[in-house]
């Protein structure tokens, strides 16, 4: 069961393949190691047509074919490479949640700032049996929308600065 996004709507849909064209267009979209060449080549298409009519698990079901069937290989502290493990079996919806939720944030700021608002509140977009402390201290906090608009568009794919969104199964999101 995908994030509940409070605020997806026509509009907010819009903002969102706006900031999709934004990182096509700079070669700065983000495709998982854990995609196929096929699922690469395919995944810009599928997470618009996400974004156009369905939500994160849309995504997850459209990519859930893309993947490769394990994971690279992990760096192991005493030197050199462990064997590629098989890929997880939710490693479709962790994905499709992740990225479709990024985008959901950056529309929330490009909204917020359109709109006079000067940030986001955070929320519990998912319930989770074990939440993060980290992420429980986020909730209800407002972050400016700027800065996170930016740190979103500067940290494709990976941790970004101001923990949002708190990496994968956080279940958080942001709203008006």
């Amino acid at each position: 069961m995908g994030l509940n996004f409070r605020n997806l709507d026509d509009r907010t849909r819009a903002l969102m393949l706006s900031e999709i064209d934004r990182d096509i267009t700079a070669s700065t979209l983000y495709l998982s190691d854990n995609l196929s060449e096929h699922g690469k080549e395919k995944y810009p298409e599928l997470l618009q047509d996400a974004v156009r009519t369905g939500n994160d698990d849309t995504l997850a079901m459209a990519i859930r074919g893309h993947l490769n069937s394990h994971e690279k290989p992990r760096k192991l502290k005493t030197g050199g490479f462990s064997k590629p493990p098989v890929m997880r079996i939710n490693a479709h919806e962790m994905l499709a949640e992740g990225e479709f939720n990024r985008f959901y944030i950056r529309a929330m700021c490009v909204r917020a700032m359109e709109d006079g608002l000067s940030g986001v509140v955070v929320f519990r977009a998912k319930l989770v049996k074990n939440a993060r402390s980290a992420s429980e201290q986020l909730i209800g906090q407002t972050i400016h929308t700027e800065a996170l608009l930016s740190d979103l568009r500067n940290s494709s794919g990976i941790d970004t600065a101001l923990g949002l969104p708190p990496g994968p199964n956080s279940g958080l999101s942001v709203q008006l």
